[in-house]
């Protein structure tokens, strides 16, 4: 199941990162691999959509990340391809 967040965090030298649930509840980690779009960095505040696994620590961790474009963000995508 789908879930919302927003990126509390990510350090483009290490690829890891964290999203706080917009349901409440702890930050999860996540690593650029978990990223659906690789090429682009992450960045503070920006809406993914994301699926929960648990490690071999047993603790939850966020992955399939997949940035969800607002109507401004679309816009600007759309406009960079033209």
């Amino acid at each position: 199941m789908t879930e919302f967040g927003n990126i509390k965090w990510y350090d483009t030298a290490k690829g890891t990162g964290t999203i706080s649930p917009e349901a409440g509840g702890d930050a999860l980690p996540f690593a650029k691999v978990d990223l659906q779009q690789q090429a682009q960095e992450p960045a503070k505040d920006q809406r993914y959509g994301y699926e929960t696994q648990s490690g071999d620590d047993g603790k939850r961790r966020a992955v399939k990340l997949e940035l969800q474009m607002g109507d401004k963000q679309a816009e600007q995508a759309s406009a960079q391809q033209a």
